[in-house]
C-alpha cells in the first residue's frame, strides 16, 4: 500500500521548509495530487527544573494567530545532532542547561503533508546566565508545577502537540 510519485515539482522554496507537488498514482492506477511540505530535522525537550516544575516558553505562533504554551524546541541546524539542538534550544530560549537529558521517543506532527520528524527529550536542567532567543522571536520562559501542567492539557491551555506528545511519553514511562 504506497503511492507512486509520476511527477513533482517544488513550488516554494524557504528558509526552513520548501513546498512539492507530487503527482501520484494510486494502487489500482488511480491518480491524485499530494502537496508536501518539506521540513529538515527537529528537537524539542520536556524539561524540570530543581525545584520540580517543568519548564516550558510562551510564544506568539502566526499560523495559528495566538500565544502558544509549548516546550523548548528547534530546527536541527545541518550537521547538528537532535541532542545537540535541544541542549541549544534550551539555552537559547529559557537561559537553562540540561545536566541531565534522555531521549523519549520522536513524532511527526503532521504526517498527513509534512516530513518533519521531531526528536523529544526529557531534561532536567538548572539555570544559567545567558541565553537568547533568536532575532526573530520574542519568548517568555515559564515553569509550572505538575498539577499545573496536568490542568492545562485538561482544560485546553497545553494544545501543542510535540509538547503533549513529550508529556504523555513521559507520563506513561512513569515520569509523574
Amino acid at each position: 500500500m504506497n503511492e507512486q510519485t509520476r511527477s513533482l515539482r517544488t513550488v516554494y522554496e524557504g528558509r526552513i521548509l520548501n513546498l512539492e507537488v507530487h503527482d501520484v498514482e494510486l494502487p489500482g492506477g488511480r491518480t491524485a495530487v499530494r502537496e508536501v511540505v518539506r521540513h529538515g530535522p527537529a528537537a524539542a525537550v520536556l524539561t524540570r527544573v530543581p525545584d520540580g516544575r517543568f519548564l516550558f516558553v510562551r510564544q506568539y505562533r502566526k499560523a495559528v494567530e495566538q500565544i502558544m504554551l509549548e516546550i523548548p524546541a528547534g530546527n536541527c541546524e545541518p550537521g547538528e545532532s537532535p541532542s545537540a539542538a535541544v541542549e541549544r534550544e534550551l539555552h537559547e530560549e529559557t537561559g537553562y542547561r540540561a545536566r541531565t537529558a534522555r531521549r523519549l521517543g520522536a513524532m511527526y506532527p503532521s504526517c498527513g503533508y509534512s516530513s518533519e520528524r521531531i526528536e523529544l527529550f526529557y531534561a532536567e536542567a538548572e539555570r544559567e546566565d545567558g541565553g537568547a532567543p533568536d532575532e526573530d522571536e520574542t519568548i517568555e520562559p515559564v515553569l509550572l508545577t505538575l498539577d499545573e501542567v496536568r490542568a492545562a492539557v485538561r482544560k485546553g491551555g497545553l494544545t501543542d502537540a510535540k509538547s503533549l506528545a513529550a508529556w504523555g511519553i513521559w507520563i506513561t514511562d512513569g515520569g509523574a
